[in-house]
């Protein structure tokens, strides 16, 4: 009889996304003749660019050939792509080389899959509330977590206490799911705890693009000493509405060194590389040739667009919840809107509430920790009418 890993016990009983999906469609089932509008899951509307379309047909075609057909390809992702980010990195004026570069199929899986890289006796430091695969991959390998309260008083932007130690240290900045976004002095704190702690920080960028604040850093290697002490997550989920296609990518610098219990000096990033040559097969040929047209000038402007779309269904979700005199965080450099839910309800409460009565689906904050239990986040991923139809039957209702 095999041993099993009881760490999985200790999980919720569902996922976050799974339990919403269940009740809405329990829901639907039950009231075929009403139609829902779902502002919850951070999924994106608009269709992928016409740039990147046509380079996933070039790519198509490719492979139709025996000239041009591609097979295996590196695990680290295709050099054109990897060499794209670095360009990509270098107009916000940071500097990366193409072999920090790691393609993956997004940055869920590499904020989950990077704990191969650590022993379960490692620390965690994680803000609560936060996306919950931070918590459920570092619970499944029975690691100790320390949460860190990100609440009102402090913005949800909690900082570090020099009487804590951490050995690693999740921050996702703008945050999903309450949008607050670190500025460069509040993150130095972060690199330079890290750097007196030996600590390594997780830094998920993956909702960078929304950043319009040219003061606020769309990179944690913006910070001075980050490149020996975190490990960047992007995506192109909600980049160039890449959802389904799957694409993302990790930078981990060749200046991340760690000493064994040994004395051995180890690099991260060999060990990365190591970790995906053994487990990963890379992202297939064809959605890396439209990933690498993201990062071109064409690419880039009609992504610019489809963000500005979103920006603007924020704004929508952001002034009808003030209207009611609710107080709102993210939305600005974000695509979430975080808030406190009306008369002090609880969030699932809230969430049934707005589903019966309004049949509108958003987040509820018990989902990403217990500082979430009376907050709730809408998303601003939907269509424009639809977002503008959600917000009269919110107003109706509240």
């Amino acid at each position: 009889m095999p041993i099993l890993n009881e760490n999985y016990l200790n999980l919720k009983e569902s996922y976050l996304f799974s339990e919403i999906a269940h009740r809405v469609n329990n829901y639907i089932v039950h009231n075929p003749d009403k139609k829902v509008i779902r502002l919850g899951i951070g999924d994106v509307t608009l269709p992928i660019g016409p740039t990147v379309i046509a380079k996933l047909h070039e790519g198509v075609e490719e492979l139709g050939s025996a000239d041009t057909f591609k097979g295996y390809g590196p695990e680290q992702g295709y050099e054109f792509l990897r060499s794209a980010i670095v360009d990509y990195y270098s107009q916000n004026k940071i500097s990366i080389v193409s072999d920090e570069v790691f393609v993956s199929d997004g940055a869920k899986s590499d904020t989950g899959n990077i704990t191969d890289l650590f022993d379960k006796d490692n620390v965690i430091l994680i803000p609560d509330p936060v996306y919950p695969v931070y918590v459920d991959t570092n619970i499944m390998n029975g690691r100790k977590i320390t949460y860190l309260d990100a609440n009102e008083t402090n913005q949800f932007l909690p900082m570090p206490d020099p009487k804590t130690h951490a050995d690693i240290i999740y921050i996702c900045s703008p945050n999903n799911p309450t949008g607050a976004t670190y500025n460069k002095e509040q993150l130095k704190e972060w690199v330079d705890y890290a750097l007196e702690n030996d600590a390594i920080i997780l830094f998920d960028a993956a909702y960078e693009c929304f950043i319009t604040d040219a003061a606020l850093p769309r990179s944690i290697y913006a910070i001075e000493g980050a490149r020996k002490c975190a490990i960047e997550f992007c995506s192109l989920s909600k980049t160039a509405g890449f959802t389904g296609t799957r694409c993302g990518y990790t930078i981990v610098p060749k200046d991340l060194k760690f000493t064994t219990s040994t004395g051995i000096e180890i690099s991260l990033n060999a060990m990365w590389n190591r970790r995906q040559t053994t487990k990963f097969n890379g992202v297939s040929y064809i959605v890396q040739k439209g990933a690498a047209a993201v990062f071109s000038a064409e690419g880039m402007a009609q992504c610019r667009e489809n963000i500005k779309y979103y920006q603007e269904n924020a704004r929508i979700i952001a002034a009808g919840l003030s209207q009611k005199g609710i107080r709102c965080f993210g939305g600005v450099n974000s695509p979430y809107i975080w808030f406190k839910c009306p008369n002090d309800m609880d969030s699932w409460d809230f969430f049934d509430e707005l589903l019966t009565k309004a049949q509108v689906v958003g987040t509820p904050g018990a989902g990403f920790g217990k500082n979430g239990q009376k907050f709730f986040r809408l998303t601003s991923f939907g269509n424009r009418e639809n977002t503008i139809e959600a917000m009269a039957r919110i107003d109706k209702l509240l």
